[in-house]
């Protein structure tokens, strides 16, 4: 998916493992099959997964995002509904991999597809109560951190610009301009940040008996603009559910629209970058896409 990724191999992974984690020695190791674009995912025995990033970095700032990554799933694991992964360990680089990975309890589940969810109505209205523990979280004084989503919407004007110029031939470009604009400039009168998951595409919900049974995949986590965590009205939710969601958080126009804006910025940017590499990814930005026009 990306030109200068890292691939790791299962003799790779098992090495690292039973260099750092004798505890796991001999275990089995397999991957998983992932349309994720950050992580390559292998299983360890029957109840733990490991997170090789596919782009490692040997400096100090990917190993502390892991570790904050880490720390933010014990705060969350605390306060939420749903399962989130638990922390097991954070690896080193070695021998055919050349940075940090994690260890996490592996959470049973499916990603959350339509065909998968009893009903969108109960589903929309259980994440609905995710983001609201989540916003309920105390701060501890924090704000955004300047990096990533949940600051300035506008902030992203020139990279969504650059992604519709060369998004012709995929989607109705002139229309997501208008969209565009108008959720970009719409006001936000309260300007207090909160816990924000700041990801939430369907490969990050798991569901299990039709139901929202986990919400994984920490490292977009901070607290910023509220209405980041939006995005599912658009990138997963049909009209009604859609509306279900809005009713649950007691969402204002303005956020809402907002919301709108975050879901069009991250699917924009994702079509054209993956249309031939991940076509799972491709798929969810159509959909966003077509959904942020109704």
């Amino acid at each position: 998916m990306h030109a200068d990724q890292v691939d790791v191999s299962v003799d790779v992974v098992s090495a690292l493992v039973a260099e750092q984690f004798p505890q796991w020695r001999g275990r089995p190791v397999r991957p998983l099959p992932s349309t994720g674009t950050v992580n390559a995912l292998f299983r360890l025995g029957p109840d733990i997964v490991l997170r090789f990033p596919l782009l490692p970095s040997t400096g100090p700032e990917l190993r502390a995002e892991l570790r904050r990554e880490q720390e933010y799933a014990v705060l969350l694991g605390a306060h939420l509904p749903v399962a989130v992964p638990e922390p097991l360990g954070l690896g080193e680089g070695g021998d055919g991999y050349p940075g940090p990975w994690t260890a996490y309890q592996f959470i049973a589940g499916e990603t959350a597809q339509p065909d998968r969810i009893g009903d969108l109505d109960v589903f929309a209205g259980d994440l609905a109560e995710v983001v609201t523990a989540l916003r309920g979280i105390d701060t501890g004084g924090r704000v955004w951190s300047g990096t990533g989503r949940g600051g300035r919407l506008a902030a992203g004007d020139t990279d969504v610009r650059a992604a519709l110029a060369v998004s012709g031939a995929l989607t109705d470009t002139p229309a997501l301009t208008g969209v565009w604009e108008r959720c970009r400039d719409a006001p936000r009168d309260d300007p207090a940040d909160l816990w924000i998951h700041g990801d939430l595409m369907p490969g990050n919900l798991l569901v299990r008996d039709g139901r929202l049974a986990a919400v994984i995949d920490l490292g977009s986590v901070g607290v910023g603009d509220p209405a980041v965590d939006l995005m599912p009205a658009w990138n997963l939710f049909d009209v009604a559910s859609r509306e279900t969601y809005r009713r649950a958080l007691g969402v204002d126009d303005a956020t809402w629209e907002r919301g709108r804006g975050w879901a069009l910025e991250q699917a924009i940017n994702a079509l054209p970058y993956y249309v031939e590499t991940n076509p799972v990814m491709a798929g969810i930005a159509r959909h966003t896409l077509r959904a942020v026009l109704d």
